[in-house]
């Protein structure tokens, strides 16, 4: 070891499009070293290619005590479940039953192993060093390719049956909208109608290239704020975390789409949440950006491997 840190953590942020991998410490959020890799579609050589780069990192830093890993999914999150740590119906090709938890643990015998989802993982992250700081109730939600959400109720990373599949709730949208949603399972659910696919189907660009007056954005912010006000009346959350990409994407920009997105919300909401409603401002702090950008999932999952020492 040339550089030795003693015990360390690894985290991985796993995402359908690139897995970023990074080594840190047993507290804060700082980390050592990261690495992105291309998720493509055979996860045993991707596995194969991670626990090879966490390898060499411990061979530099020390040793690994932990390992958190904030997935896409559908994941088997079930303790003793067979299948546990593995991907499930993703319409990702290649990963359907994709193992994630087997490599790590045969590459590094004795480590501790923490798994959630990305979206959990993110809300983790923020909760701990961003926008969620300090907050025992609060939804995280992040909306790019597909749509996902977590959080946290009573302190405690949200979880039942399965994960939240906060992107599949069904949406009454807008009249006159005949668009018939882009989600292979459900058509019109939330990430049917608001993904950043189902953006640039709706309409016929990139979302990169849409001009801030293109109609779509009126019907994708409404049902947005539809999802919104589900979420307020079902969870009753302190605070709505909104990440990934579409927050930001064309022309229309972020501080502008978040204005229209509380505007939409207030209308539909009509009062009745009267926390949200009895000063001026509430919405502006209660249906906020993340505060850690980009790197919420990877600093998620290492706050994941971090809570799996204590």
């Amino acid at each position: 070891m040339s550089e030795s840190c003693g015990e360390l953590v690894g985290a991985i942020e796993a995402g359908g499009t690139k897995f970023i991998c990074a080594v840190g410490g047993r507290s804060g959020r700082d980390l050592l070293v990261r690495q992105q890799f291309a998720t493509g579609a055979d996860p045993v050589r991707l596995m194969t290619e991670v626990v090879r780069w966490f390898g060499v990192q411990q061979e530099r830093w020390g040793r690994l005590a932990a390992v958190g890993v904030a997935s896409f999914g559908p994941l088997d999150l079930q303790p003793g479940s067979g299948t546990w740590g593995c991907i499930t119906t993703t319409p990702k090709p290649g990963w359907q039953c994709a193992d994630l938890a087997g490599p790590l643990l045969r590459g590094f015998p004795g480590v501790r192993l923490a798994l959630d989802t990305d979206v959990n993982g993110a809300a983790l992250g923020e909760q701990r060093w961003g926008a969620a700081r300090g907050l025992e109730d609060f939804v995280y939600v992040t909306v790019g390719t597909g749509i996902g959400g977590g959080g946290m109720s009573g302190g405690r990373l949200l979880h039942g049956l399965m994960h939240p599949e906060m992107g599949h709730m069904l949406l009454p949208g807008v009249a006159g909208d005949s668009f018939p949603g882009v989600c292979p399972f459900h058509g019109r659910c939330w990430e049917g109608l608001c993904s950043g696919p189902a953006i640039a189907k709706r309409a016929g660009c990139a979302v990169e290239e849409l001009s801030a007056d293109d109609a779509a954005w009126s019907v994708t912010i409404r049902c947005m704020a539809q999802a919104m006000m589900n979420l307020t009346c079902v969870l009753s959350p302190r605070r709505i975390v909104l990440g990934g990409s579409v927050r930001k994407a064309g022309r229309l920009g972020e501080s502008e789409f978040f204005r229209r997105l509380r505007l939409e919300t207030d209308e539909l909401l009509a009062g009745y949440i009267g926390a949200l409603s009895l000063r001026a401002g509430c919405l502006e702090e209660y249906l906020v950006g993340p505060q850690l950008g980009d790197d919420a999932g990877v600093c998620g999952a290492l706050a994941l491997g971090q809570d799996a020492l204590l």
